[in-house]
């Protein structure tokens, strides 16, 4: 290596080591379970918190070993799924009582796609969704549309103002693209479909807890989220559905169940829909999973969700700047927006063998993960990501690459292996999205 790319290298590193110094919540990584990987895919998993496994013991040990059956009032069980909904809301801009935890991301999607349907009124025959959206929420809205006896119109988040007109029954968008990490116009399109006289349902998964969503301040009809990525609430953790307050007296959910019936206990064979945000409910809570993501959201007590924002813009600027200093010319491009106003917190690079390159990061403690054909993705959470792990994984890709470069030019003809890892060497992994 030339003295130039050595002082390169350690100017960037001394950079790293000042930005780390001023860094204002550096002591918050303190509160999760981390050794000295670069981990960077908590857009697909977030860390382990230190409180969980403390907080789960005693769930196991106390609540259910010695209270049994008596923690669903004592312990506070029944009333789980309002009360750390609320927490949740307060970290996406929605006053209590709107925020309901439980099931599944999809399970979300599907209620709140056919509730709204139902609240926009029999001459709103069409559904517009995000074209780039998560292949599920696409599958939902479609068997939304079946069972409402509507149709399906896919549009870039880009052009949905463009889009909406007199038919338009609701709208589904996600707040960033899970590919790209690019940051859509959450107030304008919930301006332009309120204009149009439709509704918006906002998927979250790769927002909340990375950046303001503010869902109160900009009148958003319905949205879910994961809970899984930059809230770290566990693999499998339950999900959320957001209903706008003045909405939950017309929240119709397509699927009603004893725990969201008005008297549940009354087992009545008619179903009479309780008020508030316990209409989002359907059957018996996860109670050990909902635990676990309640001891999971203390690691936000006293963080402010716009430092958050300001940390994880510094962080991708920073990581972008390395990977120009230090990738080969022309090996990677970023698919994700350079402008703030449309990035989220993760930064996306398009290679040509994305697969083996993310295998060979992995194996040298850098972990991302990467989206067939060619895209790697490396997610930032600023409550534990340092500016030192962002520098480290780009001088490490840029390593990797040239590595991989030169295994192929000392190898005529031969495949160094493709993005999907069809050939040459076993792929890098793909991350699946946890409690789709």
């Amino acid at each position: 290596m030339s003295d130039d790319a050595l002082r390169e290298r350690a100017e960037l590193r001394e950079r790293a080591g000042r930005l780390d110094a001023a860094d204002g919540l550096a002591k918050i990584r303190d509160r999760f379970t981390l050794d000295e990987t670069v981990y960077l895919d908590g857009n697909s998993l977030g860390a382990l918190p230190t409180t969980v496994a403390p907080r789960l013991r005693d769930v196991i040990e106390r609540e259910w070993g010695s209270l049994r059956i008596r923690s669903w009032d004592e312990s506070g069980w029944w009333t789980a799924p309002e009360r750390i909904g609320d927490r949740i809301g307060a970290l996406i801009g929605a006053a209590p009582g709107q925020v309901v935890a439980g099931d599944s991301t999809s399970v979300n999607v599907f209620k709140a796609v056919v509730a709204a349907v139902r609240m926009a009124g029999e001459d709103r025959t069409e559904i517009l969704v995000d074209a780039a959206t998560f292949p599920t929420d696409g599958y939902l809205a479609e068997s939304a549309a079946r069972m409402t006896g509507r149709t399906v119109r896919a549009v870039e988040a880009g052009a949905m103002a463009d889009a909406m007109g007199d038919r338009t029954a609701v709208v589904l968008v996600n707040h960033v693209d899970y590919r790209t990490g690019r940051l859509h116009d959450l107030p304008g399109t919930t301006a332009a479909a309120h204009a149009a006289g439709a509704l918006v349902v906002w998927d979250l998964c790769h927002s909340a807890g990375a950046l303001p969503v503010d869902l109160d301040a900009h009148g958003v009809d319905l949205a879910v989220g994961c809970s899984y990525k930059y809230l770290n609430g566990g693999p499998g953790a339950p999900a959320y559905l957001y209903v706008r307050r003045d909405l939950q007296p017309r929240f119709d959910s397509p699927l009603p169940g004893w725990n969201s019936h008005a008297d549940p206990f009354g087992m009545s064979s008619d179903y009479s829909p309780a008020e508030g945000s316990v209409r989002g409910r359907v059957g018996t809570p996860d109670i050990l999973s909902l635990l676990a993501l309640d001891a999971a959201l203390d690691v936000w007590d006293g963080v402010a969700i716009a430092d958050v924002r300001a940390k994880s813009l510094e962080l991708t600027d920073f990581f972008l700047a390395c990977v120009e200093r230090y990738v080969p010319s022309g090996r990677v491009s970023s698919v994700t927006p350079a402008a703030h106003e449309q990035r989220g917190s993760q930064v996306a690079l398009r290679c040509d063998d994305a697969g083996e390159v993310m295998r060979r990061l992995t194996a040298r403690g850098v972990v991302g993960d990467y989206r067939r054909p060619d895209v790697l993705r490396f997610g930032f959470t600023p409550l534990y990501t340092r500016f030192a792990d962002a520098e480290q994984a780009a001088r490490v890709l840029a390593d990797v690459l040239r590595e991989v470069d030169e295994e192929a030019g000392a190898k005529p003809g031969a495949e160094t292996g493709g993005a999907d890892g069809e050939a040459g060497a076993p792929s890098g992994h793909e991350t699946g999205e946890g409690n789709r």
